[in-house]
């Protein structure tokens, strides 16, 4: 299950590390944050992903950066629990006996193949719809993922861009007054550093986060699709249980198995 406090942690970290040091060292607030740097870094990137994604994806983007920081919870033990419950009533009082259990499910694909399960669908084509469900929401996650890692690789290049203005700036400006050509020289290598800051701690990691909540839903559904297999088969609990139990990592087994 991902950590949300390590998120906030990591993220807050990496704050302190990077622009902690820079003031520790004597830099200023106004010399780091310096309006030219950011609104080519920032408004490069997004306008890349604008002309490349479309402005409905980009719409997205506070969504998914919500999403990647505050990610859906998904209780495995409980999900076990709660298909425990509806294969021990199943067997004692049959399949069709366990519909108003269906609401005990937290997450509505384990609530759907079930509800497959007592119209009678046979276990061919339970895994049929499972597999093309899972197939679509990997496909939606991952233009969704590829939208930050894009943004990873687009904003050290606008930061390279407001480097080489800076530089044109203070070149043509050569012979003219002194702190002019220190302004724009520290408006150079500031958009760098907003560049290289913003990909490596705000969007891919973000695009990471992602990962791991596709990876974490993903579990979810193939264990619901081997309950429901099982549920189907008319198997015993104590095999279902197994089969389930057998899925979660080596750690939450022995707890499991324990409690």
């Amino acid at each position: 299950m991902i950590n949300k406090a390590g998120t906030i942690i990591g993220l807050l970290v990496g704050l302190f590390s990077i622009f902690g040091a820079f003031f520790f060292e004597g830099g200023s607030f106004r010399a780091l944050f310096i309006a030219t740097s950011i609104l080519i870094v920032f408004g490069g990137t997004f306008s890349a992903i604008i002309i490349g994604f479309g402005l409905d994806k980009f719409k997205n983007i506070i969504t998914l950066i919500h999403l990647a920081y505050f990610p859906r919870s998904y209780d495995l033990n409980h999900l076990i629990d709660t298909f425990m419950e509806i294969s021990i009533k199943a067997r004692k009082e049959g399949l069709l006996a366990v519909e108003k259990e269906l609401n005990k499910f937290g997450h509505y694909f384990p609530k759907k193949m079930t509800k497959f399960v007592l119209d009678g669908t046979d276990a061919e084509s339970l895994q049929s719809l499972a597999y093309l469900e899972m197939k679509a929401m990997q496909e939606r996650h991952y233009s969704n993922i590829f939208i930050f890692t894009k943004m990873g690789g687009y904003a050290p290049t606008m930061g390279i861009i407001g480097t080489v203005m800076g530089l044109i700036m203070t070149l043509a400006n050569a012979g003219a007054d002194p702190n002019l050509l220190i302004k724009n020289i520290a408006t150079a290598f500031i958009a760098t550093l907003w560049g290289i800051f913003s990909a490596n701690i705000l969007w891919l990691p973000i695009g990471d986060r992602l990962k791991r909540c596709h990876s974490e839903e993903k579990n979810m559904m193939e264990i619901s699709l081997e309950a429901v297999l099982t549920l189907q088969s008319g198997e015993i609990p104590s095999i279902m249980k197994a089969r389930l139990i057998g899925m979660l990592p080596q750690k939450e087994q022995l707890n499991k198995l324990s409690s």
